[in-house]
């Protein structure tokens, strides 16, 4: 026996809780065991100690009353929750289905735009001038994400036809 199933049975001695041949078992031991006799004396000094200051609780209703309340609430927490309903198709499709028909919408709606903002900056891109006496030339980087538009008149002829992005250059 260990040392802490030794203290418990002990206590259940000093208590008067053991059965005769336990009873008997723990008085052969504590004849043997100056410790155990020790533990004992200072168990039955502390009940001593205790037994004298505790203080009595004077209840409104009788013990028997006071505890049968007790039960009841103990009976009535114990009762066994409602089983739980079968799972209706219903019940499936709205839990399933509806979040994955929200998610095929969004990629939908997410599709239109980039179709729709792909046309319009094709519309850009080949753009027409209203008049014939102006010229363009148009140059886009698409990795920079930059389009520059060179405009000039075709009716000047005093001017080089070489272009820069800082205007025209007069050859000498």
């Amino acid at each position: 026996m260990t040392d802490h199933d030794f203290e418990l049975k002990l206590q259940a001695y000093l208590d008067g809780e053991l059965a005769a041949p336990e009873t008997a078992m723990m008085e052969d031991r504590l004849g043997r065991d100056q410790e155990g006799r020790l533990l004992l004396a200072e168990l039955r000094n502390t009940c001593a100690a205790l037994a004298g200051h505790e203080a009595e609780i004077k209840l409104p209703e009788t013990r028997e009353f006071f505890w049968s309340k007790i039960e009841r609430e103990i009976g009535r927490q114990e009762q066994p929750a409602p089983a739980a309903a079968g799972v209706s198709w219903f019940t499936w499709l709205r839990r399933h289905v509806l979040p994955a028909t929200g998610i095929a919408f969004a990629v939908c709606l997410m599709s239109i735009w980039a179709v729709h903002r792909g046309k319009i900056s094709g519309q850009f891109a080949e753009m027409e001038l209203a008049s014939d006496d102006v010229g363009a030339y148009t140059y886009s980087d698409p990795q920079q994400k930059m389009t520059m538009v060179w405009f000039y008149d075709r009716n000047d002829n005093s001017q080089s036809t070489e272009l820069s992005p800082l205007g025209n250059v007069e050859e000498e």
